[in-house]
């Protein structure tokens, strides 16, 4: 059996519009979750407010940048709609939002979505939404840019952090040690399974993403039961685990579109 702790990537955002209430609560209703992944950036008045994308256009019917708007005009704008009208009228959730509806539940990594000319101060207000939530204990701060995890360290150092990478660079050790990371996120293809035992054995905690195919999720739980698999569909990953082994050829077969 997949016994792998699973994290529910920007919510439930294969079925539900992605960094919403709705795909963070679709998300908890699967008992076996353990986790979500959302993306934080800050309102023009300094306000973490959660959504991927650095413009408006893809996820809402607004447009510019994120960081233009103030927290009053985002949250007038439509989330929901552009992934299906059963979820019109859906709002960017600040922050504090998600961590209120989650707290007592699950875990929560919070990418810090920023570089070097984007939102000096993203981290530190992070902290402080943690803080108030008291979830400090329940929280990874994630981020690809490595000023965010500096930051984040010496607003927190108590808050565990982690890299997110997409490749497997020589100096991965090193930055992991420098930015104080307990955490390593990285794109399912770049792992094998020396690398995640390694890994693992070293005291850093692993996470892959974003595994969506059911043979793939199996692949990567076989490598070792503690590595995090991040995926948009939570209910392929409930399915990876109650399915027999995918080297049965009528089961292969029936499941080979995932």
């Amino acid at each position: 059996m997949l016994d792998n702790p699973c994290v529910a990537h920007r919510g439930f955002s294969g079925i539900a519009p992605e960094n919403t209430l709705a795909a963070i609560r679709l998300a908890m209703k699967i008992p076996e979750v353990q986790g979500i992944e959302i993306d934080v950036q800050l309102s023009r008045d300094g306000v973490p407010v959660v959504i991927h994308d650095f413009t408006l256009g893809r996820t809402t019917n607004g447009s510019g940048t994120v960081r233009e708007h103030t927290l009053s005009e985002l949250k007038r704008l439509d989330a929901g709609r552009w992934k299906a009208r059963a979820f019109a009228g859906e709002r960017i959730p600040t922050l504090d939002e998600v961590l209120e509806e989650v707290r007592g539940r699950l875990r929560v990594n919070i990418e810090l979505k920023t570089n070097k000319q984007t939102y000096a101060g993203l981290a530190s207000a992070a902290v402080e939404a943690v803080r108030r939530c008291g979830m400090e204990e329940r929280v990874y701060f994630t981020s690809f840019e490595p000023g965010a995890l500096i930051e984040a360290r010496q607003a927190a150092p108590y808050i565990r952090r982690g890299l997110i990478v997409d490749t497997r660079s020589a100096d991965l050790d090193r930055r992991l040690d420098e930015y104080g990371c307990t955490l390593l996120s990285i794109k399912h293809g770049r792992v094998d399974p020396v690398f995640v035992r390694s890994t693992l054995e070293s005291g850093i905690g692993i996470m892959v993403w974003t595994v969506d195919r059911i043979r793939r999720m199996r692949e990567l739980a076989s490598m070792h039961p503690e590595l995090m698999i991040c995926t948009n569909r939570p209910d392929r990953w409930l399915l990876a685990r109650r399915l027999p082994l995918l080297n049965r050829p009528n089961t292969r077969r029936r499941w080979l579109g995932f």
